[in-house]
């Protein structure tokens, strides 16, 4: 299926498309609709079917190899041999995608995943037409916009629309278990405030460029090597780990971005990667005119991929960091490091060559006295009631977190988990109070960051 050499501004196409497709389910109030699906994201949060959600889906984007890309994924998913889904996809593609949308209303919550540059017109404009948002992060990725996206939630609220963003890492279990433990202060104490150099929370995350989603070697698009377009690592992955430390730390509590926060340094780098990888993964002949700027030499692209932000959270020292790589050791994929520091004990995810590259949680006292291993146990006895079958083994710095394979879902299912959740807020009409407080201060330390980072001489 090629786009490149369509003239037509409108197609219209079913894919793996059965009789079941139009089986209407009861209370199937949700239509969705797919704006310009650039990032593999977009299909993702169709990976599974969902009971109030319609089968059929309106995709407004231009003609191209982003939409080709996002229509194989979900007719992969229809057509799987486990668990098929059965989307129908009605296509409009055209360079008046974004107005036809708009005008036409075809559904009632947009799915925006692709190029970050455009992220905030299309999050402003599908509110400000009444469409709810469930938006891939980063939803901005520039000081410049933020303002913008302030004014956005403004009118969500006005319109009586959700816009929400896809926090996936809150639903990997060994972070949804240190989170829970951390809540115990028999086992975790208090977190501790740490300083600059020792912070109380450090996230740390490690990608690649190369890697598989739903069994396949993605393909990425060549803009999503270029940071004026995708943004640069400290405001995209970062995004997640500043969420985390404040989901983790402050859980259900209001962030407020002008008094609760303070960024004490932040610094970016590059990641280098050559012609021939640039053309492994995106399936294209060499680097686009918009990469010049980026380019070393002829062959070596410097992308600004990996950043660290040091700051203050309600008086807590927190670190978050991310480095993108080309591609993982074997066996290796996607890791995270996390440690949360309490007056009894670290809670600290591993995710290295020990651990099998499987995220793996950790239990490590610092000052205990008394039977604190029995403490331990009546945790995991409490936790036991949310999540069935875990359990502790002891080794030599304190215990790890065993936890059975069945919550082990991986990221691509996390995107059903958040779906789900969002769907829920839209059942009860409203989010969490704090939920909209706290993506805007995320997504102040992450623009603000990058502000720092750039006046900052990198040490890497």
């Amino acid at each position: 299926m090629k786009f490149t050499h369509f003239n037509t501004t409108l197609l219209s196409i079913s894919l793996g498309l059965s009789s079941l497709a139009f089986a209407q389910k009861p209370k199937q109030t949700v239509k969705l609709i797919t704006l310009d699906p650039g990032h593999f994201h977009a299909a993702l949060v169709q990976k599974n079917m969902y009971p109030e959600v319609s089968p059929t889906v309106q995709v407004y984007a231009p003609v191209g190899n982003d939409l080709h890309y996002h229509l194989d994924r979900i007719n992969s998913y229809n057509s799987r041999a486990e668990n098929p889904t059965s989307w129908h996809e009605k296509i409009y593609a055209g360079n008046d995608y974004l107005e036809k949308m708009l005008a036409e209303k075809a559904g009632n919550v947009v799915v925006i995943a692709g190029n970050n540059r455009i992220k905030a017109d299309y999050l402003a404009k599908s509110v400000g037409a009444g469409f709810n948002v469930l938006s891939d992060k980063p939803m901005i990725i520039d000081a410049k916009d933020f303002p913008k996206l302030q004014a956005t939630f403004k009118k969500a609220a006005e319109n009586k629309v959700l816009l929400y963003d896809i926090m996936t890492e809150r639903y990997e279990i060994s972070t949804m278990l240190q989170r829970a433990f951390a809540l115990i202060p028999s086992v975790f104490g208090k977190l501790e405030k740490g300083t600059p150099e020792n912070p109380a929370v450090t996230k740390e995350s490690v990608h690649h460029f190369y890697k598989y989603v739903s069994g396949s070697v993605l393909t990425r698009p060549t803009w999503f090597m270029d940071v004026a377009q995708q943004g640069e690592g400290i405001v995209d992955v970062t995004t997640h780990l500043v969420d985390l430390i404040q989901w983790e730390c402050f859980p259900a509590q209001v962030i407020d971005y002008k008094k609760d926060i303070k960024i004490t340094n932040a610094k970016r780098w590059t990641t280098e990667m050559t012609l021939n990888q640039f053309k492994t993964i995106t399936k294209t002949e060499g680097f686009p005119a918009f990469l010049k700027k980026d380019l070393a030499n002829d062959t070596t692209l410097k992308i600004y991929a990996n950043g660290e932000i040091n700051y203050q959270l309600k008086g807590v020292h927190a670190k978050a960091s991310v480095i993108w790589a080309y591609k993982a050791p074997e066996g290796g994929g996607d890791t995270h490091y996390s440690i949360m520091r309490g007056t009894k004990a670290n809670l600290i995810i591993r995710q290295g060559a020990e651990q099998a590259y499987k995220p793996t949680l950790y239990i490590e006292p610092v000052n205990v006295s008394g039977n604190y291993e029995a403490e331990i146990q009546k945790a995991v006895a409490e936790l036991q009631k949310d999540f069935a079958g875990i359990s502790v083994k002891k080794n030599a710095k304190g215990w790890e977190v065993i936890i059975p394979e069945k919550y082990k879902e991986g990221h691509e299912a996390h995107f059903g988990r958040v779906t789900e959740k969002y769907l829920a807020f839209l059942k009860e009409g409203k989010l969490p109070n704090w939920e909209v407080p706290n993506m805007i201060s995320k997504y102040y330390i992450t623009t603000k960051a990058l502000e720092i980072a750039k006046k900052t001489k990198s040490a890497k």
